[in-house]
């Protein structure tokens, strides 16, 4: 990860509203988090996303949504996609965010596979139990 991706990463988050950011990149992690705001002196915590699992079994090849909401493929608008077709991912990979009610809820992978296609745009809205992305 250069400087110059660092930085279009920190660009792209100020000109969101997204709280925090992790990008992992060619055994990088790159946690990006804005400071707490303050209100009249007392500091006020931005909301956490919050983890979500998503049952992808071996009987299961498609990763549906935990949760109804608008889905987010990227950590930020313009950034690259937490995962597209081809790419292998292991437990505990960011697959994608779900905006529920302003918060982010990040949806990771349970077991390792291959994504063969995902199902839905980002900035889309899904319902609990839609079919997100297919594996193999």
């Amino acid at each position: 990860m250069d400087l110059d991706h660092i930085k279009a990463l920190i660009d792209t988050m100020a000109a969101s509203d997204l709280s925090e950011m992790e990008v992992s990149e060619k055994g990088w992690t790159l946690r990006l988090s804005r400071r707490a705001s303050t209100v009249a002196g007392t500091p006020i915590a931005p909301p956490r996303p919050r983890p979500v699992a998503v049952a992808a079994t071996a009987e299961s090849t498609h990763l549906h949504a935990p949760l109804s909401g608008v889905i987010h493929l990227q950590p930020a608008p313009g950034a690259a996609p937490f995962v597209q077709p081809g790419t292998t991912v292991a437990a505990g990979d960011i697959l994608c965010l779900i905006e529920a009610m302003k918060v982010f809820n990040t949806v990771r992978a349970e077991r390792s596979g291959i994504v063969t296609a995902v199902l839905i745009a980002s900035g889309s809205e899904v319902e609990a139990g839609q079919p997100l992305m297919h594996f193999a």
